[in-house]
């Protein structure tokens, strides 16, 4: 069964069910519909008034096609190939949604209930089910709406101003970016690091009994190095400068010109014989 359906399905069922003796699922096939359907036709309890249109007459079918099929009941209806190549049509966007006139006052309703209820929902998703613009959304939500003190929050799709399929799809959107968002967050937050929540770091410490179980683990940073063995050019080196400090330290010198010679041990023995001899005058 080829993709292209015959013009006015219905039609055509009709007068192949009248003109031609094809069985009824060659005709349903051929035209799209339900065999029933095409049995409806048949007993006249369904396309009444209908008239018959001729596939022959319109290029879809050819008299050789019908014949054919006519005689193999298992053979499918082929369209012709149209004389004419008619380009698909181009999809175009969607408009902004249609409000009737008599429920334009409820629009203001309906936005108010999808602020209280789906805070999730961006106002251009709240613009395409309602039909309202992004003014009166911002007044709403601000509370400057001129009608603001009457407004009492409705279901748009109580109100007909959108179905429940499209408010579901609109919902559904919304929680997709919001999880979305919430990974990404997580993925710049792992990579500049955070710091301890309040609740672990200001805990009071567990008792001896339950034992003392740390929520922060003490990590040492990263840019200590560890102790080296010193090589023997190091060691020269380090010698030498230290020489060429005590060389050029004037303090050391001045420290030992001020300082007093030591007394000798014949001078201490003398002195001590003397202090003996006036104690013994002093008797």
């Amino acid at each position: 069964m080829s993709d292209r359906k015959p013009l006015m399905p219905k039609a055509t069922a009709v007068w192949l069910v009248e003109n031609t003796s094809l069985s009824f699922e060659q005709i349903a096939e051929f035209c799209g519909l339900h065999v029933l359907e095409v049995k409806g036709i048949a007993d006249g309890d369904v396309a009444q008034g209908i008239k018959g249109l001729d596939p022959v007459t319109s290029n879809q079918l050819t008299r050789e096609e019908i014949e054919a099929a006519e005689k193999d009941s298992s053979r499918k209806l082929k369209l012709a190939e149209p004389k004419v190549v008619i380009p698909e049509p181009s999809v175009t966007k969607r408009g902004p949604r249609y409000t009737p006139v008599s429920r334009r006052h409820d629009r203001p309703n309906a936005v108010l209930w999808l602020l209280r209820n789906h805070p999730e929902l961006k106002t251009s998703q709240i613009m395409r089910l309602v039909g309202t613009t992004k003014p009166t959304i911002a007044q709403i939500k601000d509370r400057t709406h001129w009608n603001s003190p009457n407004l009492v929050p409705q279901d748009p799709v109580t109100l007909g101003l959108c179905s429940q399929t499209d408010l579901d799809n609109e919902v559904k959107k919304a929680a997709r970016r919001l999880e979305r968002e919430r990974k990404e967050a997580e993925k710049e937050a792992i990579k500049a690091g955070t710091l301890l929540p309040t609740e672990e770091t200001t805990a009071p410490a567990a008792s001896s009994e339950e034992g003392f179980r740390p929520t922060a683990e003490i990590v040492q940073p990263r840019g200590a190095e560890e102790h080296h063995e010193e090589t023997p050019a190091e060691e020269e080196a380090r010698m030498l400068a230290k020489l060429k400090e005590l060389k050029s330290d004037p303090a050391a010198e001045d420290d030992d010109d001020g300082e007093a010679e030591p007394e000798s041990e014949g001078d201490a023995e003398k002195g001590e014989a003397e202090d003996k001899d006036r104690e013994r005058s002093d008797t």
